[in-house]
């Protein structure tokens, strides 16, 4: 559970800063304050799947891959 826990932190991390996005930003992206966003990150609190769904859809991304069950980043097509 830890190593999903840190895998999730360091893909929305490494995500963000490839976006060249601040914690702010995303924090209004998930209706949060930012040191709630921030926690996500520093694995202080766990991150929602309505919130890792939420940015799986900004990255374009698939919510497997936040969650480390492949390294594939490309999203399922939507039916």
């Amino acid at each position: 559970m830890l190593i999903l826990v840190m895998l999730v932190t360091l893909r929305i991390r490494d995500l963000r800063e490839d976006a060249d996005l601040k914690q702010r930003q995303l924090a209004e992206l998930l209706h949060c304050d930012q040191s709630l966003y921030s926690k996500y990150e520093r694995e202080e609190r766990p991150l929602p799947l309505e919130y890792a769904e939420k940015l799986a859809d900004f990255y374009n991304v698939s919510v497997d891959y936040l969650l480390g069950r492949t390294p594939i980043k490309t999203p399922y097509p939507k039916k």
